[in-house]
């Protein structure tokens, strides 16, 4: 029997609820005591459909505008990444449909200004479309340096 393997859209929209827990105690010693916030996907691809063409925001200030939004101490930082990439695959999913209106993950950078190695095709294709949005990428010795230039700038309010 072949099990169907699920579609980006699928994994985007389940039925989770975001949640508050405490911290797992094998993160106690680098994160603190506090709760933990875990968004769903859905949350989050709602939040950068909202980043405006020109504007730009970072996974930090994502989980820490979230936290406080929830009243929690932080935002779980693996949900969030795993989150934002099925974000970033429903996207490309969409656009291969021909849906017009996806949501612009690649205006999500990771701290520093960096390009994330991990989005579909990769910082070159996440340079191209941020080129399209009128930002400049600078290309550092590796991929994992590439960053936006005076992205700090351009920071979307949460």
């Amino acid at each position: 029997m072949t099990v169907k393997k699920k579609m980006w859209r699928e994994k985007l929209c389940t039925a989770r609820k975001p949640k508050l827990v405490d911290v797992p105690k094998k993160w106690v010693n680098t994160m603190g005591h506090g709760k933990m916030l875990i968004l769903t996907p859905q949350i989050i691809d709602n939040y950068i459909k909202g980043i405006a063409k020109g504007k730009l925001t970072t996974v930090t200030a994502l989980r820490e505008g979230f936290a406080k939004k929830y009243g929690a101490d932080f935002t779980c930082p693996i949900s969030t990444g795993i989150f934002i990439w099925i974000c970033a695959n429903c996207a490309e999913e969409e656009k291969a449909q021909g849906i017009k209106n996806i949501s612009p993950y690649w205006r999500v950078l990771k701290e520093g200004g960096k390009l994330n190695t991990k989005y579909p095709g990769g910082v070159k294709h996440q340079a191209a479309m941020l080129h399209n949005d009128g930002f400049t990428v600078i290309k550092g010795k590796t991929e994992y340096s590439w960053i936006v230039k005076d992205y700090e700038r351009h920071i979307a309010e949460f």
